[in-house]
């Protein structure tokens, strides 16, 4: 496999479990990810990212839209 498509296996992998996590559909799990800009943020850290447990990479994604939130406000 070449890096894109691992990429892409991670953050399809990254957006099921956030949106099981939240209980959110599909579409809302997605809004809440691309208002955030949370894609990018895997995507460009996928490196290290990958190899963090599930548990982690939830929180991590729980703390950035946490923080993005703050600044918005």
């Amino acid at each position: 496999m070449d890096k894109k498509q691992d990429v892409a296996y991670f953050l399809s992998f990254c957006i099921e479990q956030y949106k099981n996590k939240h209980r959110l559909s599909g579409s809302e799990a997605m809004d809440v990810l691309d208002r955030y800009g949370v894609l990018e943020y895997l995507a460009d850290h996928y490196e290290m990212l990958h190899t963090q447990s599930r548990q982690w990479i939830l929180e991590d994604i729980d703390e950035f839209i946490s923080i993005r939130k703050n600044k918005v406000s």
